[in-house]
């Protein structure tokens, strides 16, 4: 009589702590329980607070949790990052080199004045600019590095300059606005000794405005004894710099007029640039701009210019999203492991509820709330930590070039730009949002359906 005492007791302590002590909530075998009730609710949550036999369970759950929160942050993160240097290098790229060039189907463009006129006349070309390319050797006090001499007419600078005054001026504003040429630099861009250079690559040569340089062009003089490179010293007008890193220690500035008599040009340019309001509509426009130009010249847009480049970037973009979703899934495994330790230590508490009345969809439901609860305070929080992140990462770079000393994040010599961009989209930062959120509640089902489908007879057997 004892025993069975003792028995009952501890059967009726199992309930209270299987129930937490809501003994109201019991229904009669097969009477139907509305889905997500306040019990279920009650019990998943209490299930989800770990007591000391059941510290390995948390410890899984916690893991499970930062798991997904790292694995959305850091998604969010590298997309934002990879979205704002393709646009900041797009910008910087086409802001220089035009959306458009055409060019003449032999060498160099005769006439080009005309054509530039009839080019300007297409619907949707905002400006058309003659120009002359070459590459030299720029050097001064022993010092000699390659450099791409681009000859254009001061107009046409001064309309350069003031595109690409728009395009960077959200990245001068964080570093302290500057101007992008030196003061005074287009009032001294004129005559044919004149030139305005890169500031990197004037810091690299030792130059100041005021200064000479000198430039060493490959095809130079024809004599008896064959071609000789053609070598001149100019005075630097001014230096400018757009912030892009590759330009600024590369490109020389020359008229248009004395790059035509250095390259040995004559009369004819090497093509001219296009800007159009809409870059995107390149390819579109080519045959109109082609037409435009007349015969004899090529059209080249700037998507067939750099194909190799951007698409290069997609296809790392891609491969770095299929790779970080990784981080996501091995949480979502951790989620199944949790659930299944629960669901085996809890499986006499389960069997008792189902002797009270508790169905199998009730069941089900508790450990599907305790699972998905781990994936959306997760997801939730990971998507904080990188907009947090976004938002801040140049002054997180920054800090950390400060912790670590000299070492160089982000390395713009490497990277082209000398800030770290990150530009968040909303269409990719809701998608992984919700990835995370499906992988989670996806992880739930199988532990979930363990638990519905536990015969209480044999759970409470040696109970």
């Amino acid at each position: 009589m004892g025993e069975r005492s003792a028995n009952a007791s501890s059967v009726a302590a199992r309930i209270a702590l299987a129930t937490g002590g809501v003994q109201e909530t019991a229904r009669p075998p097969g009477a139907p329980t509305r889905p997500f009730a306040a019990f279920e609710w009650m019990i998943a949550l209490r299930y989800l607070r770990a007591k000391r036999k059941e510290r390995f369970v948390s410890v899984i759950s916690v893991i499970s949790l930062v798991g997904i929160a790292l694995g959305v942050a850091t998604l969010i993160i590298v997309m934002s990052v990879m979205n704002g240097f393709r646009h900041e290098l797009l910008s910087r790229i086409l802001g220089l080199n035009g959306h458009v060039i055409v060019q003449g189907a032999s060498f160099g463009l005769s006439d080009f004045d005309a054509i530039t006129a009839r080019v300007k006349a297409v619907p949707g070309v905002v400006r058309a600019t003659p120009l002359v390319d070459g590459q030299v050797l720029a050097s001064s006090s022993g010092v000699s590095v390659g450099a791409l001499v681009r000859g254009m007419r001061r107009d046409d600078l001064r309309a350069l300059m003031a595109d690409l005054d728009k395009v960077t001026d959200p990245l001068r504003e964080r570093n302290g606005r500057h101007d992008i040429l030196s003061p005074g630099a287009l009032d001294r861009y004129r005559g044919g000794d004149s030139v305005i250079v890169g500031y990197r690559l004037a810091n690299r040569l030792g130059l100041a405005p005021g200064m000479n340089i000198t430039l060493i062009a490959p095809r130079g003089n024809v004599t008896p004894f064959g071609t000789t490179p053609r070598q001149k010293t100019y005075n630097i007008a001014g230096t400018f710099n757009v912030g892009m890193t590759e330009y600024d220690q590369t490109y020389i500035f020359m008229p248009l007029d004395e790059a035509q008599l250095y390259f040995n040009m004559d009369e004819s340019v090497s093509g001219i640039e296009v800007m159009l309001g809409n870059p995107d509509l390149a390819n579109a426009m080519a045959y109109d701009l082609g037409r435009a130009a007349g015969p004899m010249t090529r059209v080249l847009t700037w998507q067939q210019l750099n194909s190799s480049l951007f698409g290069a970037l997609q296809v790392e973009r891609n491969v770095m999203f299929l790779i970080l979703t990784l981080i996501i899934l091995v949480a979502a495994l951790n989620i199944i492991s949790g659930l299944i330790m629960l669901v085996k230590d809890k499986s006499g508490d389960i069997a008792i509820m189902r002797t009270m009345g508790a169905t199998r969809g009730a069941m089900m439901r508790v450990f599907l709330i305790a699972g998905a609860s781990i994936g959306v305070f997760g997801t939730l929080f990971g998507f904080l930590l990188g907009v947090v992140f976004c938002s801040n990462i140049e002054n997180i770079r920054q800090f950390l070039i400060r912790v670590t000393g000299d070492t160089n994040i982000f390395d713009p010599t490497i990277y082209f730009l000398s800030q770290m961009p990150a530009e968040m989209d909303t269409g990719e930062v809701t998608a992984v949002v919700l990835m995370a959120l499906a992988l989670s509640l996806l992880a739930t089902l199988y532990p979930s359906w363990r638990a519905a489908r536990l015969d209480p007879v044999e759970a409470l057997r040696y109970e």
